[in-house]
This record gives C-alpha cells, structure tokens and sequence, in this order.
C-alpha cells in the first residue's frame, strides 16, 4: 500500500479516534468537577505534568530507533529489524528501572510542592502520586512493540488500542465516581483498565509478529550501534529541553499560586490539546510516510511535499487559534463551568500564541524525525528550556499566570528561528528565507482575521447560549477559510491539495 493510502488510513481511524476521545475526555471531566472538585482536578493535572518529566529518562531512544528502522523496513530486512527491535526491547526495560528509582526518590518533596492541598493529607498524595508511577513505568514494557508498526505506517492500530482503552476506561471510572466518589476508586479502575490492555498490546504484537519472539538474533555492528547512540545522545538533550519548556508550567503554577489554578488552565489546555491530537493526526500519520519519502526519492520531491504539509499545516493551526480566541472562554465559562473557571483573555492570548507557533512548525519536526535530523540543533532545546524557567518564574512573580506564558512564548520562537534554517540547510540545500516570508504572511492573514471577527464576536455572544454559540462557530468557521482562500488560493501548495481531494473522491465515486 502507498504512502498516500497508508496515510489516509492513519488519518481516517486517527479522526475517529480523536472524536471519541475529546467526546469521553469532556465527559469524563465534568463528572470529575462535579463530584471531586477543582483541587483533586488540579492534583491530577500536576502529577501528570510531573510523570511527562520522568519520562525524558526515555531520553529519545524510541524516535532513533524508529528512524532506524525505515530503511529496514521499506528493504522487508527481517534479520536487521529484528536487531534493532531486540535493542528498543532492553533499552526500555531499563528506562523503566530508571523511572521508577527516580519517581520514588521524588516523594518526599511532594509536601513542598504542594504547600496548599486543601484538606488531601500527605499520605493521600503519597498514594495517588504512586499510582501514576505505576502507570508511567509498566507502559514502557510494551512501548517498544509499537514502534515496528509505525514504521511500517501502520499507526491505525495503536490509535485503535488507544481509543478502545479511552472507551472502556473513562465509563468504567465515571461509574465508579458515582459509586464511591473516591479519587482513589479513580485511579485505581485506570490502572487497571491499562494493566489488563498492555497484556493484550504484548500477546498482540508477539502474534502479528512472531518473529520477534525468535532466540536467534544477529548483534547490531559498531556502526549501527554508534549511529543509534550519536542520535540517541542528541534526542536527549532534546529531551531534556523539552520537558523544561513543556511540563514545568504546572509545577511553576502550584508552588507560586496554588493547585487549584493548575485545575482552571488544564481545562483550556485539555481542549486545546484535544484539537491539537485532532489536527495533528493529519501530520503524524505521515512521518513514516516522510522516513519512506526520505529514504526512496530526491531532495527536489521531499521540498515540495515538505511545503505542501507546511502550507497546510499553517492553515489549519490558524483556523484553531482563531477559534479558539473567539470561542473558548464562552465554551468553558458560558455554556460549561462557569464564570468561576474562566482565564483572563491575555494568558488565553498567550496560550493560543505558542499554540500556533509549535503547530507551525509541527512538519520541521516531523521532518526532521523523519530524516534523522537531531544532531545539528541539540542544544536548542537545552537553551528553550533554560529561557521558559527563568522568564516563567520572574514574570509569574512580577505579573502573575500571564509570566508563565510570556517564557513559554519567547522559548517555543527560538525553535521558530532555528529549525527551519537547520531543516533548509541540511535536508533540502536551500536559502530558508522562503520559509520566513511565506511565515508572515499566513501570520498577517490569521491576524486580520482576528481584527475582522473581534466586533462580529461583541454583537453576537452579547449573551452566550447554544444557539449563538453555534452561529459565531458558523461565522468563524466561513470567514477564516475564505480569507485564507482568497489569499492563498492560486498557490503551488493549494493546487497539489486540490489535485488530492480531487484524486480522493474520484477514488471513492470509482467504488
């Protein structure tokens, strides 16, 4: 099967998948609010963000051995991949070994964490905390497996395990809240739940691929192992930065505030990570599709596909930011929670920001994954890391939660500056200034687009309700893609997506 074909499968089950999770996502949180509160809803959100840290001890190995197996894979060299599946299989044991000593050594600074916990004793945080230990460790028994499907471009399968564990897990512990009303109940029902699926992952996998369970296995050469370890060491630092940037804010949040404000922004970010995962699903189903386009054509042809994915990616990013300015807030604090749950429009702002600059980008990353690029800017994120910390916790001090995001801006723009001219330099042998100017111009119509839907959005959701609520959605919705139409129209990157859903739907009258 193609490329375009393994990805509109991807596509297709990623979209089902996403629908379903954002549908039992929501669901799920509002019976949490309604029956555990904002605290326990907080401390959910800061033990996560805290189990994301641990998990840079996975140090980048999964994306350098999914690199690795590209060629293999594309060349059917059974002996070669069952080599490097061997070398993801105890590197991630250990990983697993490592997070655990760590997780358990973070204990006893929980308390100075969490100075205000509203009434939840330390032994209660104890144990919830190692719950999501647990949880974080006994994935990686079983991440390894998925990383042969995915080369092959098979990413359906993980989203389909993924999305039936969402189904069984979220009404399995929405009925245990209104049974118990137990935080513990909670966790413990998703443990579970995913105890029991990774089980399934393993006798899964070990039957699609029996021959992974072969005792004979050839030892990588010094140069195989030396190309995995020099990536390995970069992803790292990658890593490392990424967790700086990315998973502190929460942790900034609860010591400088408190944990209930952590509650209040991880609503907004829940849904913006759920459109996220929703928009993103188009670019993830083709990184496979990119290591295979890397290996097998010319630099000429991956330029053009990499524009194609960019303009399109720049688009749809845009379209969510927009919407989200206008919408979230009456979503969340109008038909939903409450006024008492809304963020003030600045760190939305803020929020929305680096949204649209990380999503950007998200096809320089990929593409970069891709081909293996990770050496030339590993101490970019390092540098990212450092700037979030420091500029996070002065202006939090200074400015309150609006500081955390000002870092979390200025850090995710040096990636904005630095990638693309890494990506142009040594993937595709060209001036990156291309990438600059197309970038302001997507820029200055998603900002007129804005300027345009500010006094639409004052006369129609005066007062929000369902009906006015989905008129404004309409409104943005037709108003942003004709702009973006007229503007961009008649360009190289629009025919090439045309001329695919043209070829899409022929393909679907043929049958």
């Amino acid at each position: 099967m193609g490329r375009v074909r393994q990805a509109e499968k991807n596509i297709f089950f990623g979209y089902a998948g996403n629908m379903i999770v954002i549908v039992m996502g929501l669901l799920q949180r509002t019976v949490f609010i309604r029956l555990l509160g904002r605290t326990l809803l907080g401390v959910n959100s800061l033990y996560t963000d805290i189990l994301s840290m641990l998990s840079l001890a996975e140090l980048g190995i999964g994306s350098a051995l999914n690199y690795s197996l590209y060629k293999p894979v594309a060349d059917n060299d059974l002996e070669k991949i069952k080599s490097y599946m061997r070398l993801y299989k105890r590197a991630y044991l250990a990983i697993a070994g490592v997070i655990a000593v760590i997780g358990v050594a973070l204990i006893p600074f929980l308390p100075v964490l969490i100075q205000d916990s509203r009434g939840i004793g330390g032994r209660e945080l104890m144990l919830y905390y190692l719950i999501f230990l647990f949880n974080t460790v006994s994935t990686y028994f079983v991440a390894y497996k998925y990383s042969l499907v995915n080369a092959q471009q098979r990413n359906y399968i993980q989203t389909n395990i993924a999305t039936v564990t969402k189904i069984v897990t979220t009404l399995a512990q929405i009925a245990m809240l209104y049974a118990t009303r137990s935080f513990l109940a909670f966790l413990l029902t998703q443990s579970v739940i995913e105890l029991a699926q990774k089980i399934f992952v393993s006798i899964y996998f070990n039957r699609l691929y029996p021959y992974l369970l072969d005792r004979e296995v050839r030892r990588l050469d010094r140069e195989e192992t030396q190309v995995v370890v020099a990536k390995t060491k970069a992803l790292m630092l990658h890593k490392i930065g990424d967790v700086a940037r990315l998973s502190t804010d929460s942790i900034i949040i609860t010591y400088f505030m408190n944990v209930d404000w952590v509650g209040i922004v991880n609503n907004y970010t829940m849904i913006i990570t759920y459109v996220s995962n929703f928009v993103s699903v188009i670019f993830n189903s083709v990184i496979s599709g990119f290591g295979n386009l890397v290996a097998t054509e010319s630099r000429e042809k991956q330029y053009d596909i990499f524009r194609v994915y960019r303009f399109f990616a720049c688009w749809l990013y845009g379209f969510a930011s927009v919407g989200f300015w206008l919408l979230l807030t009456p979503l969340i604090a109008g038909l939903w929670l409450g006024d008492a749950w809304a963020l003030d429009q600045i760190v939305l702002t803020l929020i929305l920001v680096d949204f649209y600059f990380k999503g950007s980008r998200i096809v320089l990353v990929n593409f970069k994954i891709a081909a293996g690029v990770f050496e030339q800017d590993r101490y970019l994120a390092l540098i990212q890391g450092a700037v979030n910390l420091v500029l996070s916790v002065v202006g939090i001090r200074y400015i309150g939660l609006a500081g955390v995001y000002v870092g979390t801006v200025v850090s995710g723009l040096l990636a904005n500056l630095i990638q693309p001219l890494i990506v142009y330099r040594d993937c595709f042998g060209r001036s990156v200034w291309s990438y600059f100017r197309d970038s302001l111009n997507y820029l200055l119509v998603i900002a007129g687009v804005v300027l345009l839907m500010i006094p639409v959005k004052a006369r129609l959701l005066s007062q929000t309700g369902v009906g006015t609520f989905l008129l404004m959605a309409a409104v943005v919705t037709i108003v942003y893609n004709t702009v973006f139409f007229l503007c961009f129209g008649k360009t190289r990157e629009f025919a090439y997506l045309r001329s695919l859903a043209a070829e899409r739907i022929g393909r679907l009258r043929r049958r």
